[in-house]
């Protein structure tokens, strides 16, 4: 018999408080019909100033499956907020967080430049990255450098080791969701081993609240300077495609249709 959920939300308060946020911003931009491309990650929007992308990308999925998913795997992983003893816990898990989610939107602005401008793939000059995996990987990989002999848990169903699951599920996320932002992922995972071993260290309450007081200096000044700072890309059109296949959710009185597949280029992570 599993502990009972009340129990490991109290356990998981961090955790339990990411995958409130993520499913909130769901919640919302499923309500006012806004779309990835107007939160998600680019190159081309990153160029044009739209630095404040790196932050709500990350916290943004385009449908209940990617958000589901993302959302099953992070929870599973909140087992490192128990871990004081390890020199993990709660603490640990909001400073790293907080450093996975910018420096791996980073990690994947540097990979689109050099392939666009040494490469000169311009397929990755538009390609969008939304959702919140590259954190998702960051912390598999932290625990599996951390407590090798643990297991995932996914869905309650699929259980890996934990010390091959970033790259397991790496191969299987590409395989079975084509969408899925492979270089995406893959910054994750490599923004989780150099915090696992200790390439980025020394986070302290100190530098994290300094750091997210710059952060959140940086997405003012970045809306802005894009011009987005009256947010009208909330009053936006619909993103889905009529030639594409659509899901309809009927309740309520109202219908949700989302398209299986979204227009233009878009990556899940």
């Amino acid at each position: 018999m599993g502990m009972p959920l009340h129990y490991e939300i109290l356990e998981k308060p961090a955790t339990t408080c990411m995958i409130g946020i993520c499913s909130a911003i769901w919640f919302y931009l499923q309500k006012k019909n806004i779309g990835y491309s107007h939160v998600g990650l680019s190159y081309e929007t990153a160029i044009e100033g739209h630095h404040w992308r790196i932050i709500t990308s990350a916290f943004s999925h385009i449908s209940v499956i990617h958000l589901v998913f993302n959302m099953s795997a992070l929870w599973s992983l909140g087992v490192v907020e128990k871990l004081g003893n390890m020199g993990l816990g709660v603490t640990y898990y909001l400073h790293y967080t907080l450093i996975l989610v910018v420096f791996s939107g980073l990690l994947v602005l540097g990979m689109y430049h050099v392939l666009i401008q040494r490469f000169k793939l311009e397929y990755f000059r538009r390609v969008t990255a939304v959702g919140y995996s590259c954190v998702v990987f960051g912390w598999m990989t932290i625990l599996s450098a951390k407590q090798p002999s643990s297991k995932l848990d996914l869905f309650g169903f699929l259980s890996l080791p934990i010390s091959f699951a970033p790259f397991e599920s790496l191969v299987f996320t590409s395989i079975i969701v084509p969408q899925a932002s492979f270089l995406g992922h893959l910054s994750g995972i490599i923004v989780g081993y150099a915090i696992a071993w200790g390439l980025i260290h020394g986070m302290n309450n100190f530098w994290a609240i300094s750091m997210l007081g710059w952060i959140v200096v940086a997405f003012v000044l970045s809306l802005k300077r894009s011009g987005a700072y009256d947010f009208d890309f909330i009053e936006i059109e619909s993103v889905t495609d009529p030639s594409l296949p659509s899901v309809r959710f009927i309740g309520n009185g109202r219908t949700l249709q989302m398209s299986a597949l979204p227009v233009g280029n878009v990556e899940l992570v």
